[in-house]
């Protein structure tokens, strides 16, 4: 919707400047002796009220072609074709309605257009049209810089949010003390399995600190503490828990926000494989196709009625935070399928230019 549309005080100047621009025109005509006021009034008021629309319209075309999402000369070809056009239309209707003066009783129609008037004509259409293609590129520049101002700050309101659940996740009791009571069992029962638990569990909370104050992280790091908190779950949750990751070495240096990963497969933990008796396999996976990220997450468990709370609001905190980072190039899908339930996610392609 064009910006004006929604301030009804502007709209309202507009169309008043639009409407006392008719009058001003047929005044201007009747002093230069070209038509009196009574027969320039009929042909200058529908002229001046299809410019008010048609100068407004102009912002639409502007949009949908804004100078930074394709080359300048191909922007700049489709505007000046764009005032051609509009210039030609413009003044082939004017020229329309002054002939049609001449079915309502006056001869030679309601001004008279002469080949001098109507190439004073068609300049002023052309620098009018000229001056509302530069201010709606100038607005649309104005709203896109102010939009991602708005994304950058929502970005980091999230981000901070994320660093708030990852000080919650540190001192989490569910997770934490079931972790040390699951050491302290292994100590008697299988002490390196319960020094291998303990590694794991020092090494997920050392890498979510060093991760929480960064805006991007290499897909590998995102793995490496999935597989360290997934490793953690094995010790507790045994033959229960199966888990495959499948990312070649071409996805490995892709960035993406952190922490993307690790709570969806926490989510089909809780509300999948870990209520099940017989558990199952937890399946991530990555693929770079056409300078794309996709990632999803898979698991056989659908998720119930009972889930959709949790489960759904943690998923579309993850769009949220996405969209505010990436805007709408950023996709996230999830659902039931024929083995189960899945999150899936694109994201634009961006590698790490820092070795590994």
């Amino acid at each position: 919707m064009h910006p004006l549309l929604t301030h009804w005080r502007a709209l309202a100047a507009y169309l008043a400047a639009w409407g006392l621009a008719g009058p001003a025109l047929a005044a201007l005509l009747k002093a230069l002796d070209v038509a009196p006021l009574g027969r320039a009034l009929p042909w200058t008021t529908p002229l001046c009220a299809v410019l008010a629309f048609v100068m407004l319209a102009v912002y639409y075309p502007c949009r949908s072609r804004p100078f930074d999402s394709t080359r300048w000369t191909t922007a700049l070809w489709y505007r000046a074709g764009l005032v051609a056009v509009l210039a030609a239309v413009l003044l082939g209707a004017a020229a329309g309605w002054d002939a049609a003066g001449s079915l309502l009783g006056h001869p030679g129609g309601w001004v008279g257009l002469t080949h001098r008037s109507l190439v004073l004509l068609a300049a002023a259409l052309l620098g009018l049209l000229t001056l509302s293609v530069l201010a709606h590129d100038l607005l649309i520049t104005s709203q896109r810089a102010h939009a991602a101002a708005a994304r950058e700050a929502q970005a980091r309101l999230l981000a901070r949010d994320m660093e708030l659940q990852l000080l919650r996740l540190q001192i989490d009791p569910h997770f934490l003390f079931n972790s040390l009571n699951s050491i302290s069992a292994l100590t008697s029962l299988d002490p390196p399995a319960a020094r291998a638990m303990a590694i794991d569990l020092a090494q997920f909370f050392r890498q979510t600190l060093a991760l929480a104050g960064r805006e991007r992280i290499r897909l590998a790091d995102e793995l490496g503490l999935v597989e360290h908190y997934l490793a953690i779950e094995g010790q507790r949750l045994g033959d229960k828990l199966r888990f495959a990751i499948d990312a070649p070495a071409d996805t490995r240096d892709a960035l993406l926000p952190p922490l993307t990963l690790q709570p969806l497969a926490e989510n089909a933990l809780k509300h999948g494989l870990r209520p099940r008796d017989d558990g199952g396999l937890l399946q991530l996976q990555a693929l770079v196709r056409d300078g794309w990220l996709h990632l999803a997450v898979r698991n056989p468990v659908p998720a119930t009625p009972s889930d959709e709370g949790g489960l759904g609001h943690g998923l579309r905190n993850l769009r949220e935070r996405l969209a505010a980072q990436y805007g709408n190039r950023a996709r996230v899908h999830w659902g039931a399928t024929a083995e189960g339930f899945a999150v899936e996610i694109t994201l634009p392609l961006e590698m790490s230019e820092i070795p590994p």
